[in-house]
């Protein structure tokens, strides 16, 4: 009987793991990967549909389209996860794997603070879809891009946003009647890059956008147009643009998998502490940033040692931690940073200064994917 993978989520980490399952070992294996969702959007998508460069609908990369051998793609609800027994609920009925990958990513926590229901959010596609329709009548005053918490995705794309925005504005000619201010919970904007924060705060000065570093979003006053900080600041506004405190969703945190509200695991292998049960990308601590690429990664390093248990190898494969973040630095230039956060003794992040090519590298990244995952 061929080994029974069970993958937990349709994201960067589901979508490569059972691409890299099928090309190996083809129908000699049976992976099913549930997912609530019909459709896939690259995150960096969302700020394309936030600041009119593209629909929602054009962005979404529907799971129908997923074609390959072993692989099967169910649109259910999961309901409960039984790490121990290998057995998932939905409600569609009952899974049973040989092995389970939970990839189900971070959910967004919107109660952590009082306040952020009522506001506009740009980490969801319909939060982007909101703020598109939002963003054009906003000519004056102080616009605020806050987050929430840490840890949360793709750290660099707050400092995107403040960026955008900045050329947004500047377009319709009303720059100088606005102040935008940004308010982040690290100390810089991608900390494991001095570089990388040097150049987006030179980056944020060019441009007169106020860097509120250290600080988090402890609550917002949507109607009354005011949010307040963490230290008790109170920060008026006209526009805000925020990033809601991330968890990981309700069933994985019913499981008992968790420990301070993430799965841990193996940093080199990506185990759980139940046999035969792995977790990857933003669900997982596993000393990376929660980010698509490092997702990728780890799937690949899981997926090692899956082929390996089909052929009874002994799996080599060790999560190196390694992934490249591509950063809009707006005016149409692309930076990037590469990331290496477990290969050796410091994390390490090497800054690539904006450039055509990198504009050009960001497009290849997402392409390359659409034809890998859903043959578009």
């Amino acid at each position: 009987m061929s080994e029974r993978v069970l993958v937990l989520g349709a994201g960067f980490g589901g979508l490569e793991l059972a691409s890299t399952l099928s090309e190996e070992l083809g129908d000699a294996v049976q992976v099913t990967v549930i997912d609530r969702s019909d459709s896939f959007v690259f995150g960096f998508s969302k700020l394309d549909v936030m600041f009119g460069h593209a629909t929602a609908e054009s962005v979404r990369l529907h799971y129908r389209d997923v074609a390959k051998p072993g692989v099967r793609l169910l649109r259910e609800t999961i309901t409960a996860i039984d790490a121990e027994a290998k057995r998932v609920t939905t409600d569609a009925g009952v899974h049973e794997a040989d092995s389970l990958v939970v990839a189900l990513g971070a959910d967004y926590d919107f109660d952590a603070t009082p306040g952020l229901s009522d506001a506009n959010e740009f980490y969801s596609v319909g939060g982007a879809e909101r703020l598109a329709a939002i963003i054009p009548t906003f000519s004056a005053g102080h616009a605020v891009i806050g987050v929430c918490g840490a840890p949360y995705k793709c750290p660099p794309a707050p400092s995107e946003c403040a960026l955008l925005l900045h050329d947004e504005l500047v377009r319709r000619g009303v720059r100088d009647a606005c102040e935008i201010t940004f308010v982040i919970p690290l100390g810089r904007p991608v900390p494991p890059s001095p570089e990388t924060s040097d150049a987006l705060e030179a980056a944020f000065a060019e441009r007169g956008i106020t860097l509120m570093a250290g600080r988090r979003i402890a609550s917002v006053d949507a109607a009354g147009g005011r949010v307040t900080l963490d230290d008790g600041t109170e920060l008026a506004h006209d526009l805000f643009l925020g990033v809601p405190k991330h968890r990981a969703p309700a069933v994985v945190l019913d499981s008992g998998m968790t420990e301070d509200g993430y799965i841990p695991v193996d940093f080199a292998t990506l185990r759980t502490s139940h046999p035969d049960v792995y977790a990857v990308g933003d669900v997982a601590t596993a000393g990376v940033p929660k980010a698509g690429v490092f997702a990728e990664g780890a799937a690949r390093v899981v997926a090692r040692q899956l082929i390996a248990k089909a052929r009874g190898e002994d799996a080599a494969a060790r999560h190196l931690g390694q992934g490249t973040c591509f950063i809009e630095f707006g005016d149409g230039r692309v930076g990037s940073v590469d990331i290496d956060f477990l290969s050796g003794p410091e994390k390490t992040g090497v800054f690539h200064a904006p450039s055509a090519e990198l504009v050009a590298d960001k497009k290849l990244f997402g392409s390359s994917r659409r034809a890998r995952w859903f043959g578009a």
